[in-house]
């Protein structure tokens, strides 16, 4: 069906009956990295997160929740499109991807809140087209747009511009800043970037974005709105403006700036959820937060080859896996979603969900009909505690490169770059070390 009749049958649907007014907003806070035990709600002892740990607590918090793909781009692409990856259109995440950039006839869940009303906002990573295609946000069903679209160049925290809708943003402070080297941080666990000379005057790219993410919140409180942020942190090769409580820990440097960026993030969620309750938004505003891949195989070293498990962080997940690979954990994450007044505080989940039932949920949660173009199953009765209600998934799938990988209940099978299929047990044997 073309992407216009689709927008179109939409707006003219019955289920269009629930009235602007009445339609809760959405926010949806995509963390780049983070790995499942980063979060001290996920146990994590030594990283301070105490905003996220409010956000779950507030909510429901789930321990079977799955990222669109084991790395980043096709992640998002099966975020924004509702499909699994082996029919989403972004499949790969080097610059060949965006041979294959989002297309004109490919339909957005912001395309479809954008057709119902929906203010909509994507600040952050995106990914999925460059300026030159048309994949870009604004072409995609975002109103508003700041942040990188190359996800190549999202790892440098100090850019020398971002994107402002279509316009490049400037930031001639940074010039000169290489993002492969360490900085130094000085006695007060101040950074110096590597690079530039002047850094009272350099951007931070997470704060710039954070700051755009809620002067949205504060222009369209008063209609139904849709926030996408995409934060690129604590993505490597990391860096962070000051240690704060981590500069006198006796821990290796980028250790202590993997804290920072995870403490930082957590800093910025508690933003967002001081100005949803200033507004009095909680009670129509839910709120997701998640990872977009499993836990990150490199990120405190610029040495990529270093793998973190087993660092002292611990912050690995239940099973085996990482980014990348086509194990479990590759694509397990920590998410979670609060709902004030609508999803009772608490909630610990074990329902199996991935990151192409957000579409089809997003579509109910606003009073809209589902769409056929989709992989996903609405997640909202397990939100609201209906859990009898739920209709599950017979299976979830991914593929990336040559890996492919299938769940279905508690047995969890992959193929590692076309090799033999193996098969394991999830409940007994966690770690996938029994085929």
């Amino acid at each position: 069906m073309n992407r216009w009749l689709m927008l179109l049958l939409i707006c003219l649907s019955p289920g269009l009956a629930v009235s602007a007014a009445e339609r809760p907003n959405i926010i949806f806070i995509l963390s780049d990295d983070l790995s499942w035990g980063d979060l001290g709600c996920y146990g994590q002892q030594q990283i301070k997160t105490p905003h996220i740990d409010r956000l779950a607590g507030g909510g429901i918090r789930f321990t079977n929740a799955y990222a669109g793909n084991s790395v980043c781009a096709p992640s998002r692409s099966c975020l924004m499109q509702g499909l699994h990856p082996g029919h989403a259109r972004v499949r790969n995440n080097s610059y060949q991807s965006y041979r294959h950039a989002l297309q004109a006839e490919d339909v957005t869940v912001a395309a479809l809140l954008q057709a119902a009303g929906y203010k909509t906002g994507l600040f952050g990573k995106w990914g999925l087209g460059l300026s030159s295609q048309h994949g870009t946000p604004n072409r995609m069903g975002f109103d508003e747009f700041f942040g990188y679209l190359n996800q190549r160049k999202a790892h440098s925290y100090y850019p020398p511009f971002l994107w402002d809708n279509e316009q490049r943003v400037l930031f001639p402070a940074n010039n000169g800043h290489d993002h492969k080297k360490q900085s130094r941080y000085d006695a007060l666990g101040k950074v110096q970037p590597f690079g530039i000379r002047n850094r009272d005057k350099a951007q931070y790219s997470f704060d710039l974005i954070h700051q755009e993410s809620l002067d949205f919140i504060r222009r369209n409180h008063q209609q139904p709105f849709f926030l996408y942020l995409a934060h690129t942190i604590p993505h490597g090769p990391v860096i962070v403006p000051e240690l704060g409580p981590y500069r006198d820990q006796p821990w290796a440097i980028g250790h202590k700036e993997w804290a920072g960026m995870v403490t930082r993030l957590d800093q910025g969620v508690g933003d967002i959820l001081k100005l949803v309750e200033e507004l009095k938004l909680d009670q129509k505003t839910l709120i997701f937060f998640a990872s977009d891949n499993g836990h990150s195989c490199h990120g405190y070293d610029r040495d990529k080859s270093v793998p973190r498990i087993g660092d002292h962080f611990q912050s690995y997940g239940p099973t085996r896996g990482r980014k990348g690979d086509s194990y479990d954990g590759a694509f397990r994450v920590p998410a979670m979603a609060r709902w004030t007044g609508k999803i009772a505080p608490g909630r610990v989940s074990n329902k199996t969900w991935a990151f192409w039932d957000f579409l089809p949920t997003a579509l109910e949660v606003a009073g809209l009909p589902p769409t056929k173009k989709t992989d996903g199953i609405s997640i909202l009765p397990t939100l609201l505690g209906q859990g009898a209600d739920q209709v599950e998934h017979d299976y979830l799938y991914w593929e990336y490169n040559r890996n492919q990988a299938i769940r279905s209940g508690k047995w969890f099978a992959h193929r590692k770059n076309g090799g033999n299929v193996e098969l394991y047990n999830l409940q007994q044997d966690p770690q996938q070390g029994e085929d």
